[in-house]
């Protein structure tokens, strides 16, 4: 469950950027740039702070 949390709300935060750079501003992406550089890290040091968010929300891990 964790899992399918994480995707949705990553994948709908790219495309929220996306589109608010297009129609706004074009240094909203720079936030496309935050999320990436935060996934990166977190596949180097297997912490990520979206997860801890969802954990201490009540989403299970499996």
């Amino acid at each position: 469950m964790l899992n399918t949390y994480f995707r949705v709300i990553v994948g709908t935060l790219v495309l929220l950027s996306v589109v608010l750079a297009v129609y706004v501003n074009i240094n909203w992406l720079w936030f496309t740039v935050f999320i990436g550089v935060n996934l990166i890290q977190s596949a180097f040091t297997k912490w990520c702070l979206l997860e801890t968010i969802l954990l201490k929300l009540g989403v299970k891990k499996g």
